[in-house]
C-alpha cells in the first residue's frame, strides 16, 4: 500500500442509514481539492499529483505549446443557407464542378441548384422531372449525372442543361440489362464508359460502354467478397481502380475495371458517400461501425440512424490518414445523417444530409506545421480525377 505523507479527510458520499464513506486523500492547500477529486476518480495518479504540487511550490505552470498538428474544420456560417422563399429537401448529393461550381441534388421543389464557390445561387432547374434525387456527379467531360433511385434511372446532361443520355426506363423497376431498381450512384471513365451502382434493389454493378450499351455486371446479395449489401455509392481513382460503400456491410470493397475483386477496407467505417479526391485520396463519409440490431426493421439500412457523423481519408492501400467527426443533430455546425460530399481545390467539405435538409461548407483548417491539403494540390473535385483510359 502506498502511504501519502498530506492527508484530509473527505466526505465523497453517503451509504446506508445516514452514515457517510469518508477516505482519506493527498491534499495540499497550494493545489487544493481539485487534485484530491481527480485522484479519487481515477483521473490522476499519486506521482501526477506529487509531481503538480511540486510545480505548485516552485510556482511554475506547464507551458503547452499551442501548436495544432491536427487538422480540423470550421464551419462557413453564411454559405448558401435556407431562407422563406428557398427551402431545399434532403440534400442527397453535392458535386464541385468546373471553375469551382457547387452542384446541389436535393429533394425540394426546385431539385437542382448551382452555386458559385462563395455560395452564390447562379440557377436551379429539375421541377417536376425527379422523384427521388439521390447522387450527382460530374464526368472528366464536364457532364453532369443525376441518378433517381425514385424512377429508377441515370440521367446525362450538359453543364447548360441539357438532356444528353437516359439509362434505365422511368418508373419501371427491373433487374436486367435496361433495368434498374433504385439506383444509387455513377462513376464515368474518361473514356466514357459508365459504372450504375444499382444499390436497394438489386445488390450489383452495371457496366455499360459510351453509348449506353449493356456490357457486364457483378455483385448480388451477401457478405462475400464480391457481394454487396446495399452498394451505396460508386468511385474511380486514377488508376483505374473503382471503390464501392458495400454500407449494410460496413466495408468499402475494391475492383477493377472489369469488376475483379482487389481488397476490402472492413470494419472501419459505415461508408454512406465516395469521392475520390487528387493524389487518389480516397474520402468517405458516413457514421462508425455499425452491427445489426436483435429487433431490425425489414427493409431499413444498417446505420439508421447512425450514432455519429464521420469522414475519413484513405491512401489508396487503406491506410486511415485522417478521420475528421462532426456532431450529430440540427444545430449549426452539426450534421443529422450525412449523404451527399464534396471537396473543391482548396480541400474544403461541402456535406449534405437528409434529416436535417441542409448543405454545409467547411472550410479547412490545416495543421499549424505546414500545409496539408487532403484533396492535394490541384483539386477540382469531382471532375479532378482522371482515370487511366481502359486497355481494349
Amino acid at each position: 500500500m502506498t502511504v501519502l505523507p498530506w492527508t484530509r479527510r473527505a466526505r465523497v458520499g453517503a451509504l446506508g442509514g445516514g452514515r457517510a464513506c469518508v477516505l482519506r486523500v493527498p491534499f495540499a492547500r497550494s493545489w487544493g481539492w481539485l487534485a484530491a477529486c481527480s485522484l479519487l476518480l481515477g483521473v490522476v495518479s499519486p506521482e501526477h499529483v506529487f509531481a503538480q504540487q511540486a510545480a505548485a511550490g516552485r510556482g511554475a505552470k506547464p507551458k503547452y505549446p499551442r501548436i495544432s498538428l491536427a487538422a480540423g474544420y470550421e464551419l462557413d456560417a453564411g454559405w448558401y443557407l435556407n431562407t422563406k422563399d428557398r427551402t431545399w429537401g434532403a440534400v442527397s448529393g453535392l458535386a464541385v464542378g468546373a471553375g469551382g461550381r457547387v452542384w446541389l441534388f436535393h429533394r425540394g421543389e426546385t431539385p437542382v441548384e448551382v452555386l458559385t464557390p462563395e455560395g452564390v445561387l447562379l440557377r436551379s432547374w429539375g421541377k417536376g422531372d425527379f422523384k427521388e434525387p439521390h447522387q450527382v456527379r460530374i464526368d472528366p467531360a464536364g457532364d453532369v449525372w443525376l441518378v433517381d433511385s425514385g424512377l429508377h434511372i441515370v440521367r446525362r446532361y450538359s453543364p447548360e442543361e441539357k438532356l444528353r443520355q437516359t439509362l434505365g426506363e422511368a418508373g419501371v423497376p427491373g433487374e436486367d440489362k435496361t433495368h434498374f431498381n433504385r439506383p444509387t450512384d455513377v462513376a464515368v471513365t474518361p473514356n466514357g464508359d459508365v459504372y450504375v451502382a444499382d444499390g436497394y434493389g438489386n445488390n450489383r454493378v452495371v457496366h455499360f460502354d459510351a453509348a449506353g450499351h449493356y456490357l457486364a455486371e457483378w455483385g448480388g446479395l451477401g457478405v462475400g467478397k464480391g457481394q454487396f449489401s446495399l452498394p451505396h455509392s460508386i468511385a474511380l481513382d486514377s488508376h483505374g481502380r473503382l471503390y464501392v460503400a458495400d454500407r449494410n456491410n460496413a466495408r468499402v470493397q475494391i475492383f477493377d475495371l472489369d469488376g475483379r475483386f482487389l481488397d476490402e477496407w472492413r470494419d472501419l467505417i459505415t461508408p454512406w458517400h465516395i469521392v475520390v479526391a487528387p493524389g487518389d485520396k480516397i474520402v468517405v463519409c458516413g457514421s462508425s461501425p455499425m452491427r445489426w440490431g436483435k429487433l431490425g426493421i425489414l427493409g431499413l439500412p444498417l446505420g439508421v440512424p447512425p450514432k455519429d457523423q464521420l469522414v475519413m481519408i484513405f491512401n489508396p492501400e487503406g491506410r486511415v490518414e485522417r478521420i475528421a467527426t462532426f456532431p450529430l443533430g440540427k444545430q449549426s455546425g452539426e450534421l443529422e445523417w450525412v449523404h451527399g460530399m464534396a471537396l473543391d481545390a482548396a480541400g474544403n467539405l461541402y456535406l449534405g444530409d437528409i434529416q436535417g435538409k441542409r448543405a454545409r461548407k467547411f472550410n479547412l483548417l490545416p495543421a499549424d506545421d505546414g500545409p496539408r491539403d487532403i484533396a492535394g494540390p490541384a483539386a477540382k473535385g469531382d471532375a479532378a480525377v482522371v482515370p487511366a483510359a481502359r486497355k481494349p
